[in-house]
């Protein structure tokens, strides 16, 4: 299953919001846990990302539909990155000319 590391930035909403953050977090990992994806981890964080998460999904289009139902609730901005084992690193370094 494809991993994912996702930064993401409080908006002004989502400050707003902050007292909630606790519930809707518990929400959304529910949400995304019966479309496919499952948080590995999710840390919030001090600095220039507020929260890093950790995720496994099914596919990729599974992974952007998650992220884009969580970005439209509007209390976030996020950068997805995907992430590889070190075994998947391997067959991709197999893979060059």
């Amino acid at each position: 299953m494809p991993t994912y590391v996702v930064l993401c930035k409080l908006t002004d909403q989502g400050v707003r919001n902050i007292r909630t953050l606790p519930q809707v977090a518990r929400e959304n990992d529910a949400q995304a846990k019966a479309a496919g994806v499952e948080v590995i981890g999710r840390y919030y964080t001090q600095g220039a990302v507020d929260l890093v998460m950790i995720l496994r999904a099914t596919d990729e289009q599974t992974a952007a539909a998650v992220l884009l139902a969580g970005a439209a609730q509007g209390n976030f901005h996020t950068e997805t990155l995907r992430a590889f084992t070190l075994e998947e690193m391997e067959g991709i370094v197999a893979k060059l000319p």
